[in-house]
């Protein structure tokens, strides 16, 4: 058995490293049997049965009759230039497949449901586009950072929206007084996923990054995102003051929408703009107004009663 193993020469056209092996055994001797080259190889005589097929298969090799079967080389120029021209083949049938993929790929961004808009300028303005085309109805994931544009509602008469905002985009009182008073139905969820714009659920706009936006047409992944939007909307929590029902005023419906989103008396007052001592004293009059001795319980009655939304 020899352990020198000459460097490869035939890798560029396509051969493994041990198919040429067994074929340079083959050159050193010619009309070796099977057993001739376990024993000069080393190999297992399985191992070497499958790369002889490989190179009879490959036109390195031929069979000659008789037993035991022996195994002859080809001469090297002739299977060199053999598999050169195999290989200059796949070259160009590589080229044709690549053009028609081309092709393909071309008129998938024409007619496909998909669109990848890039720079600042083009994305506010296919947002803008969007928004003023809808005839019924606007859907609106939003959350920072905005390195391009935070997303604004853009009012169209007959036109709904409703908007999830993260919470971190709402981080003072006048923040979260602008999202209430932007013309929508609007909640609040901690750690939205993703920024998204939908207009009639035909039409979206998923920023992917902080320059690129890929706009959707009617699809199954505009359908999930749909799906992904009604999920995140059940579990928000509401900023629009609603009319007072029962026990609660409006101001009260805020105030515990904001203590059940996980909002701390502190981080509560500093976004509605009042002290401290006057959050806790109006969620001491919510609870005895809901017979709860928890906010939790107290969440948990309003939603049961149909005080939140």
């Amino acid at each position: 058995m020899h352990s020198y193993r000459p460097a490869p020469v035939l890798e560029a056209l396509g051969i493994c490293s041990e198919d040429e092996q067994l074929y340079r055994a083959l050159l050193a001797r010619p009309e070796a049997t099977t057993t001739d080259l376990v024993t000069h190889t080393g190999w297992p005589a399985a191992r070497v049965a499958r790369h002889l097929r490989s190179l009879l298969s490959l036109g390195l090799a031929s069979r000659t009759p008789g037993r035991p079967a022996r195994y002859t080389p080809a001469v090297p120029e002739a299977a060199v230039e053999l598999l050169a021209l195999r290989k200059q083949a796949a070259i160009v049938q590589a080229r044709l497949g690549a053009s028609v993929l081309t092709q393909e790929f071309q008129a998938a961004r024409q007619t496909g449901p998909f669109t990848v808009i890039r720079g600042v300028e083009a994305i506010a303005q296919r947002h803008y586009q969007a928004q003023q085309s809808a005839q019924s109805e606007v859907l609106i994931l939003d959350k920072p950072p905005y390195a391009v544009l935070p997303i604004e509602p853009r009012r169209a008469i007959g036109v709904t929206y409703r908007t999830i905002y993260d919470m971190a985009a709402l981080m003072d009182p006048a923040e979260l007084a602008a999202a209430r008073s932007a013309g929508t139905t609007c909640r609040m969820l901690r750690d939205v996923p993703l920024k998204l714009v939908v207009a009639d659920r035909r039409t979206g706009l998923l920023q992917t990054g902080g320059d690129v936006v890929v706009e959707l047409g009617p699809s199954t992944l505009l359908d999930a995102l749909l799906r992904l939007f009604e999920l995140l909307w059940q579990q928000a929590t509401s900023l629009s003051p609603e009319p007072a029902e029962g026990p609660l005023t409006a101001e009260d419906q805020q105030l515990l929408a904001l203590a059940a989103a996980g909002l701390t008396d502190q981080a509560i007052a500093r976004r509605l703009g009042v002290a401290q001592r006057t959050v806790e004293r109006r969620m001491q009059r919510i609870l005895k107004a809901l017979d709860a001795t928890t906010r939790f319980q107290a969440g948990l009655r309003a939603g049961q009663r149909g005080l939140l939304v």
